[in-house]
């Protein structure tokens, strides 16, 4: 009775010790995922249907945060300008 309890309890530790060895061991070689989205929207684009109409509007909104960012840049140019000559 007792060697059948030590010999499941080693078993389930070994089990548990090859998992925790793989997690550390996949944890430590994991690499970060890139999408490779380079003309996708314009292809998509070509197809028409829903997919083309959803990729244009995708793409739209792509171009209005652009011009959302110029703006904000644009935005914190004339604050700067401004405090200088108020001197706030």
């Amino acid at each position: 009775m007792t060697q059948r309890k030590f010999s499941r309890g080693l078993m389930i530790a070994l089990i548990v010790g090859v998992f925790g060895l793989g997690y550390v061991c996949g944890s430590m070689t994991e690499r970060q995922a890139e999408a490779q989205m380079g003309g996708l929207l314009e292809k998509a684009g070509k197809m028409g249907g829903p997919v083309g109409s959803v990729a244009e509007f995708g793409s739209s909104i792509v171009e209005m945060q652009d011009h959302i960012t110029g703006l904000q840049k644009n935005l914190d140019t004339f604050k700067k300008v401004q405090s200088s000559l108020t001197g706030k």
